[in-house]
């Protein structure tokens, strides 16, 4: 059975400007959302603890409280007229607790879904969608009695892991042990280590209906764990970039989804396996900002409003670049730690490129590792793309390990 999307609307009267929404979360992605937001007429509040998150300066309102905070939560309500959230890791109890008062999409049963890696695993197993085989580790003794043909695997943590944060690499089950305690024995997902060919996502819209609309598969390359790179269209056949879609559907159906969805795959031996779902816009679908007739965050706010979902056609290819936080360093300067000296890129070598697109997010202060911003680079071409967005990326400091 579908999950059923938590919101307490049945209407079918949609949410019109000059309303009020919810955005829970305030990094790069409720940012976006507050800019599409404002552009189509909308105000925004934004409940996030940190005083300098990118979505609530950007935001009519920020509400500097933690998730958890009723009387936050309370005002939120009395004045939105819809909430949606930016990451999967606001508590659910917080979702169960706004949709008793106003429209939450997406729902908290979806949410809990996406935001626990063996809920997931187990989610994909049910539904029959293809997906490395797993095994769920509460305790050492689990990892002692897992099954011979996951090693070697990935060890990732339950909860809380992103950008390669939260996971190990365990070639053996006592290399498996060691990690699980370094994790101080939190939950884990043990995953096999499937042959990678490369990998691929998907963004894609659903409204409350159940209409969707997939954005072009974009193929991914990341470094560090982090992801680098995205192409789109992805250079393979159109008969795989169709089921990646129709697999999409088929999770946001089996969910319930109400809003925009990522959903990552790895091809492995020309098979695809669907790695991890993102019950909100996805870094890799950041290139629909500059390529797309509607980009994935008015997806969203469509969405989240009850708005018939816009045409997701690209009308450009596109490659987007990370910005990391470790290109505001100069190694070959003095600094106060091993990173160099902090200084601010030099963004005329960036700006230099006439098809390039560049996004900062005004985050506080950078640091190796951390996304600061992205640029994409759109042709009618995906081959001239593609050279000047490597161009544009080694101008600007970023080299391949």
């Amino acid at each position: 059975m579908a999950a059923q999307d938590n919101t307490t609307s049945t209407s079918s009267s949609p949410i019109l400007p000059p309303a009020t929404l919810g955005m829970l979360g305030g990094g790069q992605l409720g940012r976006f959302f507050v800019l599409a937001a404002h552009e189509m007429g909308y105000k925004v509040w934004v409940l996030d603890p940190d005083a300098n998150s990118p979505a609530g300066i950007a935001a009519d309102r920020h509400l500097k409280a933690d998730y958890d905070d009723l009387g936050a939560l309370d005002e939120l309500a009395a004045h939105c007229a819809a909430i949606t959230t930016e990451f999967e890791n606001v508590p659910a109890g917080t979702l169960e607790y706004l949709a008793k008062f106003l429209p939450v999409r997406p729902g908290a049963d979806a949410v809990g879904i996406c935001q626990n890696r063996v809920a997931e695993k187990m989610f994909l197993r049910n539904s029959g969608i293809p997906h490395a085989d797993f095994a769920a580790i509460n305790t050492e003794q689990d990892l002692r009695d897992a099954p011979a043909h996951l090693f070697p695997g990935i060890l990732k943590v339950a909860r809380f892991g992103y950008d390669g944060k939260g996971q190990a690499r365990v070639a053996s089950r006592e290399e498996a042990i060691h990690a699980f305690h370094g994790f101080r024995n939190e939950a884990c997902v043990l995953e096999e280590l499937v042959k990678l060919d490369y990998e691929v996502s998907v963004v894609l819209a659903r409204d409350e209906q159940g209409n969707t609309r997939c954005f072009p598969v974009a193929e991914n390359i990341h470094a560090r764990g982090i992801l680098d790179v995205s192409i789109a269209p992805v250079r393979a056949s159109s008969c795989q970039q169709d089921s990646v879609q129709e697999i999409g559907e088929r999770i946001a159906d089996r969910l319930g989804f109400v809003g925009t969805l990522g959903v990552e795959f790895f091809v492995s031996r020309g098979k695809l396996y669907v790695n991890e779902m993102a019950p909100r816009p996805h870094n890799s679908g950041h290139y629909t900002v500059d390529a797309c007739v509607t980009s994935q965050f008015e997806q969203q706010v469509r969405a989240l409003c009850g708005l018939p979902l816009g045409e997701a056609r690209a009308h450009s290819a596109a490659v987007m670049v990370n910005l990391l936080g470790d290109i505001w360093y100069d190694a070959s300067q003095p600094g106060p730690d091993s990173h160099g000296a902090y200084r601010e890129p030099d963004w005329s070598k960036l700006l230099a490129f006439p098809t390039l697109k560049l996004h900062l997010y005004g985050k506080h202060h950078a640091r190796p590792g951390r996304k600061m911003g992205h640029f994409t680079v759109v042709d009618s071409d995906p081959q001239r793309a593609y050279d000047v967005a490597m161009a544009a990326r080694a101008a600007v400091g970023i080299r391949d390990e």
